[in-house]
């Protein structure tokens, strides 16, 4: 192994030494002073209304207590079976040369994002049956790809200099994986988890139009009766909590970034 590639190795490990306290910067504060500001408008604005017997019984806290945690526990649910599914998928592609089974692979892939979100869950209630299962297997198929994708991109940008010092070095196949191609392509990989779970928090909304649960209960319910204030309820929450899942998982992009990147 030449010190160059020696050099490179610990250079790509954090050598440098730039400090992490990035997080507590301006940009990570931005988003969450977002969120809390847009939650209070929205009680300050309820709390100025005269809510009729039907905005009351839906825009109480158990209500929205048990919408909110229907529609977490399907994205979080959701965006760990993807990570299941995609990243090994991912790993295993990065391994394969052949360009056919690269196009067979996304194409199918391909199929959930392509097709209307609606459309497909509604399609899988009908073959199969309504419900939490069917909700998270729509949701899995329209969110798998960009994890996919953002796995094999990912370890494909890996400098293939650090990977010849390590073998140089000794290491077999599995500890070049582990300990240098994934720790560089974590970046990459998190930013595509961080799309999955966002487009999750968006098409959960339509679970329920199969008895899945969910804040789109709150939204279809405003907007059928013409309830305003459910309405805007349901679609603030929703954005509020695409807004702090997108910020948690920048914040776990920093962390698992290695030094020096």
């Amino acid at each position: 192994m030449t010190a160059q590639a020696t050099l490179d190795l610990a250079t790509a490990f954090g050598t440098a030494s730039n400090r992490r306290g990035k997080y507590f910067s301006v940009k990570r504060f931005g988003t969450p002073v977002v969120i809390v500001l847009g939650l209070l408008a929205l009680f300050l604005w309820l709390s100025s209304l005269s809510l009729d017997s039907i905005e009351q019984r839906t825009l109480n806290w158990q209500y929205l207590q048990d919408r909110t945690l229907e529609h977490v526990r399907l994205t979080v649910v959701a965006s760990a079976i993807v990570a299941v599914i995609a990243v090994p998928a991912g790993i295993a592609l990065s391994r394969i040369r052949s360009k056919a089974v690269h196009a067979v692979v996304f194409g199918i892939a391909n199929v959930g994002q392509s097709t209307p979100a609606i459309g497909l869950v509604i399609l899988l209630a009908i073959v199969w049956k309504l419900g939490f299962e069917v909700a998270l297997v729509g949701l899995v198929a329209y969110s798998v790809l960009p994890v996919l994708r953002n796995t094999l991109v990912g370890l494909e940008q890996v400098d293939k200099s650090l990977t010849e010092a390590a073998r140089g070095m000794g290491m077999h196949p599995l500890q070049v994986l582990t300990r240098i191609e994934l720790p560089l392509a974590i970046p990459v990989i998190v930013a595509g988890l961080r799309t999955a779970l966002v487009f999750c928090v968006g098409v959960a909304t339509v679970a329920t139009f199969i008895n899945a649960g969910g804040l789109g209960d709150m939204i279809i319910n405003g907007l059928k009766l013409q309830r305003w204030p459910v309405l805007i309820t349901g679609a603030v929450v929703v954005s509020c909590i695409a807004l702090t899942i997108d910020w948690l998982a920048g914040l776990a992009e920093d962390l698992l970034k290695p030094k020096g990147l």
